[in-house]
């Protein structure tokens, strides 16, 4: 696999980050919302990769590190007199880590405002979400945390405290949406979401992103159908459907329209 941007090859894949952004939307974007925090994180991470090169780089760091520090654990429970090394491994572990977490709380005080009226624009103020950043441990208390979790880290041969196991939470009032609320309460939260990153994005790099919705279409009622291509009108979009319907055919300007028939594309004649 080679990656050149103007004809120069690139070395490494991180440097795409950035280059352009991009938005996707699909309907496995639901996950964010009732998945695991693994889903959650990972949202974070891409958003914050593409917006932010000196997280990128920590980010990295902080999983190298960990992955190494691991390591050592295991090796400790062979040989005990490694375990005087660890504390290497814990500086770092908390110089990368602290700074993830300052970043991702900064992120999610931006994205909660914006997913709140999202929301309430979407519902007529019916549904008041907040999103909510869960960090596993705070930026101040992390190097206190991971001595603290030295005995059970040791025994387990894993690193059990840290940003690695961070969570978003989104709340309707007292409603924890990724274990109580409705699919159609996760649909306006998921939706908002992407909407909210979209405002991120032209915010943080002066430019629009480059959105590709992926058959999402139909999974969201008319109603948030209508406030999503709203939305997007001025946004260079990237649409994969199984049928033009009417209304998507007259909201949004098409430039080209590829039909996808028994296996053969085809350029639409509009």
């Amino acid at each position: 696999k080679g990656i050149a941007i103007d004809g120069l090859p690139i070395g490494s894949s991180k440097e795409l980050m950035g280059l352009s952004h991009i938005i996707f939307f699909s309907p496995e974007d639901l996950g964010i919302i009732k998945d695991g925090p693994e889903q959650r994180r990972r949202f974070m991470d891409m958003e914050l990769c593409q917006l932010d090169p000196l997280y990128l780089y920590d980010l990295a760091e902080y999983n190298k590190v960990l992955m190494q520090r691991n390591k050592l654990l295991k090796q400790i429970s062979f040989s005990p007199s490694l375990e005087s090394t660890l504390s290497i491994w814990d500086e770092k572990l908390i110089e990368y880590g602290e700074k993830i977490i300052v970043r991702r709380q900064q992120f999610v005080d931006e994205l909660d405002k914006i997913v709140l009226q999202v929301a309430k624009n979407l519902t007529g103020e019916k549904e008041i979400i907040k999103t909510l950043y869960e960090p596993d441990v705070s930026a101040g208390n992390f190097e206190k945390a991971l001595a603290e979790s030295k005995e059970r880290d040791m025994k387990f041969c894993s690193t059990n405290v840290g940003p690695h196991r961070d969570d978003l939470c989104f709340m309707n009032g007292e409603l924890d949406l990724r274990k109580f609320g409705s699919q159609g309460q996760q649909r306006t939260c998921a939706l908002a979401l992407k909407l909210a990153e979209i405002e991120i994005v032209k915010k943080s790099s002066q430019d629009c992103p480059i959105l590709l919705l992926d058959d999402v279409l139909s999974e969201l009622d008319r109603n948030r159908q209508n406030y999503l291509l709203d939305s997007i009108h001025d946004i260079q979009t990237i649409i994969t459907c199984t049928g033009l319907e009417e209304f998507i055919d007259s909201r949004l300007t098409l430039d080209r329209v590829f039909r996808v028939k028994e296996g053969t594309v085809t350029l639409e004649t509009r």
